[in-house]
C-alpha cells in the first residue's frame, strides 16, 4: 500500500498528515499503520498521524473532519497544534479557499481564522471553546466538583494538579520556585501520571514555570506519546489553570520547546482562544508492506 503524506509541525508538534479521500485505510488496520508511521527510525516520524477529510452537505457540522491518532495508534480527541496545521494543509493545498473554517474532532467543532502570507497560511487563531472543569467529565478522579490545586501521589513524592479539559484530559502541575523546569525530569515522572489511577482515561500532563503574570514555560508529557515539543490543548489548559490559581492574568504567552503559542482565557464569554504558528516540513509517498 502506498499512502501520500505531508509532514507538518506547530512549535514542534509534528504530525503526519493524510487525505483520508486518496487513503483507503480499514479501520482495524490504522492503527498498525499509525505506528508504523510514527516510527522516527522505521516511518517517517512524527507524534502521531491526522486523517483529514472534506465534509459536505447540508447536514455537515464542519467545512472538515480531523481524525487524530497518537504515535502509539491510539485515538486522540483533540489537538491544537494538529488542527491548525490542518487548516494550513486545506487552504494551501486548494481544498477551501476560505480563510474562516470550521474543523470538527470526535464531533466537536472548532473554528478557525487564517491568517494568510504569499498566498499561504503563516499563523492560525483557534476558538477552542469552553475549557471544561467538572471532574466527571475530564475524566478525574476526585472527591471534588473541579480539582484544582489538588494533591497527588506519584511515586511517592505529592504534587498540586489543576485538572482541565479541552476535549482531551490536562493535569497542570506548577513548579516550585526553586525548581529547574529545564531540567526537570519530565521522561521519568510523565508516564506515572498519564497512567495514574486516577486518570480513566489517562491524562496529558503539563508541567509549569510562572515566569510573570503574562508569561509562563511549560513542558509536556502527552498520553499515548511522550514528551513533545509543544502541545496546543495543553498551553490551553496551563492558562485556564494559571487564571484559576490566581497566578497569570488571562491573556498569556506560553513558552514551550518548540516555540511560543499565544492563549487567553475570555472569562467574558468562557472561550478560550489559541493562536500560532503551522508549517508544511516536506511531501512524500511512503509503501507500507504487508497492510494491503
Amino acid at each position: 500500500m502506498k499512502i501520500g503524506f505531508t509532514k507538518m509541525h506547530g512549535c514542534g508538534n509534528d504530525y503526519i498528515y493524510v487525505n483520508g479521500a486518496e487513503a483507503a485505510i480499514d479501520e482495524g488496520k490504522k492503527e498498525g499503520v499509525v505506528r508504523k508511521l510514527s516510527d522516527r527510525h522505521f516511518g517517517i516520524g512524527g507524534d502521531g498521524v491526522i486523517f483529514i477529510h472534506s465534509l459536505s452537505g447540508e447536514d455537515a457540522i464542519a467545512d472538515f473532519e480531523m481524525e487524530m491518532y497518537n504515535a502509539d495508534g491510539s485515538r486522540a480527541e483533540m489537538c491544537g497544534n494538529g488542527i491548525r496545521c490542518v487548516a494550513k494543509y486545506v487552504y494551501d493545498k486548494g481544498l477551501t479557499d476560505k480563510e474562516k473554517i470550521r474543523i470538527a474532532s470526535c464531533g466537536k467543532v472548532k473554528y478557525l481564522d487564517l491568517a494568510i502570507k504569499e498566498g499561504k497560511v503563516a499563523n492560525v487563531r483557534v476558538n477552542m471553546g469552553a475549557p471544561i472543569l467538572a471532574v466527571e467529565d475530564i475524566p478525574v478522579i476526585s472527591g471534588q466538583k473541579e480539582a484544582i490545586a489538588e494533591r497527588i501521589e506519584v511515586e511517592g513524592k505529592e504534587y498540586e494538579m489543576t485538572c482541565v479539559s479541552m476535549g482531551n484530559p490536562h493535569a497542570v502541575v506548577f513548579m516550585k520556585a526553586w525548581e529547574d523546569l529545564d531540567s526537570f525530569a519530565v521522561e521519568k515522572i510523565g508516564p506515572y501520571f498519564e497512567n495514574h489511577m486516577r486518570f480513566p482515561k489517562r491524562t496529558n500532563t503539563e508541567f509549569v514555570k510562572v515566569i510573570d503574570r503574562n508569561t509562563v514555560q511549560m513542558r509536556v508529557w502527552e498520553r499515548g506519546t511522550g514528551e513533545t515539543l509543544a502541545c496546543g490543548t495543553g498551553a490551553c489548559a496551563t492558562v485556564v489553570a494559571c487564571v484559576l490559581n490566581g497566578l497569570t492574568e488571562e491573556e498569556v504567552t506560553v513558552k514551550l520547546l518548540g516555540g511560543e503559542l499565544k492563549v487567553q482565557w475570555n472569562r467574558e464569554n468562557n472561550t478560550v482562544y489559541m493562536a500560532g504558528p503551522a508549517e508544511t516540513v516536506f511531501d512524500g509517498v511512503i509503501e507500507i508492506d504487508g497492510m494491503d
